[in-house]
């Protein structure tokens, strides 16, 4: 073959343009291309967080303090504490360690030794209880409030004394106008009450009278009283609620969004609303039909395999056989929703390292990936990742291609996952979470 090449070939112009116009591509997983993802928007812009020096936050150790640690901790376990302070740079706790204070941290640290009134519940009373216990008469209440009016005047007197209100003069005035003392009447400031001051008193009555004569204190009560009724009977129709309808009229009454009543019985047995039940995503991922060989001949039926998962890490898988092809469905459905099962996930969004899951030649090796990658992977593992709410995966599978048993493999290995909390405990450690607890939380 000659090297040469003909001149028309040199000098000829190509009939095709050089410049092509770019065609999109579809792409066969849900993550969008790189020159469309965008970075993640803050919610909180860095300008709104108030930040306090981290000598400010942590503060050197005083001498009480380290009279307490020395009960609780020997003096070598003391010097290493110290020396594991002195190693952690303070340059870079000043840079990543300071704790916010505006209205959208998070409680990462937390002080359980004290109460919150009106987060946490009161404690209950855990000594002994007089079983001879009444409610208090009449009279027994205006003298229990005489006693406690009288001991919560001596306490704000104490506390008066310590630290004395700035408007002192000025609530006496106030007072002695709304009594109509006149200027020349002596007046005790100490008989002023406000209406607060008797919010308080009525806090600390009591209500039960003991065998002795005396009051029970307010904590060491206990409820003796009957559960209350409830307050309507009746809704606004008229019509009786449904606590109170028996079953058949709850049979009776079909909910619009399930007028055959499909989900009647997976109802009650369960105890899930109608609501959850419709917001789960459900799908069939295997449809056909078998056939039984029998000595009256072959009979055929129809076999269904459906998964269930409510998007937020749970995921079930249900199988069904029936002759209608529509019920069969159905009772898949049902049987995904009763097999509903929680997966760990990591960050929500990935699994746990890499697993693997075999059923009968099926095999499947599910791998964790990072942020962004996508579910890449065939459409039937697709659809699981999707309903439990894994958003990044990848998946091999080398061997058959059985859909049934793939699908089976792969709720195997979801759930054969290790959790880095077992290993700790298995292994007699304790699992820190670095970005919480050296960083503040604000990684």
């Amino acid at each position: 073959m000659s090297v040469s090449r003909p001149a028309r070939c040199l000098f000829s112009v190509p009939t095709m343009p050089t410049i092509r116009p770019r065609i999109r591509c579809r792409n066969f997983h849900a993550s969008p291309n790189l020159s469309e993802r965008q970075r993640p928007k803050r919610l909180l812009k860095a300008t709104g967080i108030v930040r306090r020096p981290a000598e400010e936050v942590f503060k050197k150790y005083t001498q009480e303090e380290k009279l307490l640690l020395a009960k609780k901790y020997t003096p070598e376990q003391i010097e290493a504490i110290e020396a594991g302070e002195k190693a952690i740079s303070i340059e870079d706790l000043d840079k990543r360690g300071v704790i916010r204070t505006d209205l959208g941290v998070l409680p990462y640290l937390d002080d359980l030794s004290q109460t919150r009134p009106v987060l946490d519940r009161a404690a209950k009373w855990s000594g002994p209880v007089d079983p001879n216990a009444r409610p208090m008469t009449y009279e027994e209440m205006e003298k229990n409030w005489d006693e406690v009016e009288e001991q919560y005047k001596r306490e704000r007197e104490i506390e008066w004394a310590r630290n004395p209100p700035k408007d002192l003069i000025a609530a006496q005035a106030k007072k002695r106008e709304e009594l109509g003392v006149q200027p020349g009447e002596e007046f005790p400031l100490r008989e002023s009450l406000s209406r607060l001051d008797i919010m308080k008193i009525e806090d600390r009555l009591s209500s039960f009278t003991g065998s002795d004569g005396r009051a029970i204190p307010r904590e060491q009560e206990i409820d003796y009283t009957a559960p209350g009724l409830p307050k309507k009977f009746m809704d606004e129709d008229g019509n009786k609620p449904s606590s109170m309808k028996s079953e058949a009229e709850l049979e009776n009454e079909a909910d619009p969004r399930d007028p055959d009543g499909l989900y009647n019985r997976l109802i009650k047995q369960s105890g899930l609303t109608l609501d959850e039940i419709l917001d789960y995503k459900i799908k069939i991922l295997v449809r056909h039909r078998v056939v039984n060989q029998t000595r009256l001949g072959k009979i055929q039926s129809v076999y269904c395999l459906a998964i269930a998962g409510n998007g937020h890490g749970r995921l079930g898988i249900g199988e069904a056989k029936g002759q209608e092809i529509e019920e069969t469905q159905q009772n898949a459905r049902i049987a995904a929703i009763r097999s509903m099962q929680p997966i760990p996930r990591y960050e929500e969004r990935t699994i746990f390292g890499e697993v693997d899951g075999k059923v009968s030649a099926a095999e499947v090796t599910l791998l964790a990936r990072p942020p962004g990658f996508g579910l890449r992977c065939q459409h039937l593992i697709f659809e699981m990742a999707r309903a439990a709410g894994i958003h990044d995966l990848a998946a091999k599978v080398p061997r058959s291609r059985n859909k049934m048993n793939t699908v089976k493999a792969a709720y195997q290995a979801l759930l054969k996952q290790r959790i880095p909390d077992e290993v700790a405990r298995g292994r007699g450690k304790k699992l820190v979470d670095v970005r919480k607890v050296y960083y503040g939380g604000r990684v």
